[in-house]
């Protein structure tokens, strides 16, 4: 299994506006950093999930900020754990990011950084909607294990370069996957992770995840002009 780290590195708590609600978030922020990479986490995640964690750290060594932030309010987090009503709400977890994403553009320590977006499960979904209705401010997307098709016709307004990882033993996922690939308009990859199941919890899986989605924000994030 992949060694996750049990804590962030060093960085700064924000709580940002969306809607009638404000959202906890984690923000770091490397020196020189050539981009900003926003997580969305999966069904019934929150910013605390070792596996986007360790994605984060990784960005971060390769020059890269990131925000992991909550979708949803302690209240809500508590009601969803008992009904799961709102995990799935893909709409309202999408209109969160927009606003999110729009804050962060206004936001002093980053607002000068092109920003792209990480998504997992349902977030992946939630992160498509957001490009394609921010196709300006965001520059790249990577879906690790998600649920693209949950976007809907959402996808075919997705310009946006996009990357998808899948584990190869997620046959249903990476089905999905596919399917979804055929529907985005913009530059896209579908990367397969041998011998990876759903959660990537293979030795080296992760590992395999974090770096292909290192190399894809880099490409698609770093040097890029932010007006």
């Amino acid at each position: 299994m992949n060694q996750l780290p049990l804590m962030m590195p060093e960085g700064t708590r924000i709580r940002i506006p969306a809607g009638s609600v404000e959202l906890d978030g984690d923000l770091v922020i490397p020196v020189g950093a050539e981009g900003l990479v926003v997580f969305a986490h999966g069904s019934g995640s929150s910013r605390r999930s070792p596996r986007n964690r360790f994605v984060a750290t990784t960005l971060q060594r390769a020059g890269l900020a990131t925000v992991l932030f909550d979708l949803l309010t302690a209240d809500e987090d508590r009601v969803d754990m008992h009904t799961a009503e709102y995990r799935f709400d893909v709409p309202m977890l999408a209109e969160r990011l927009v606003e999110v994403t729009d804050w962060l553009k206004r936001y002093p320590p980053v607002d000068h950084l092109a920003l792209g977006l990480f998504g997992a499960s349902t977030g992946a979904a939630a992160a498509l909607i957001a490009a394609g209705r921010r196709r300006r401010e965001v520059a790249a997307v990577v879906s690790r294990g998600g649920r693209p098709d949950l976007a809907g016709d959402a996808l075919s307004h997705v310009y946006t370069p996009t990357l998808l990882i899948v584990g190869e033993r997620d046959p249903i996922v990476l089905d999905l996957n596919r399917k979804a690939l055929e529907e985005l308009k913009g530059p896209r990859e579908l990367k397969v992770v041998p011998g990876a199941t759903h959660l990537f919890e293979e030795e080296g899986a992760l590992d395999t995840v974090a770096r292909l989605a290192a190399e894809w924000f880099t490409e698609h994030l770093a040097g890029v002009s932010v007006a």
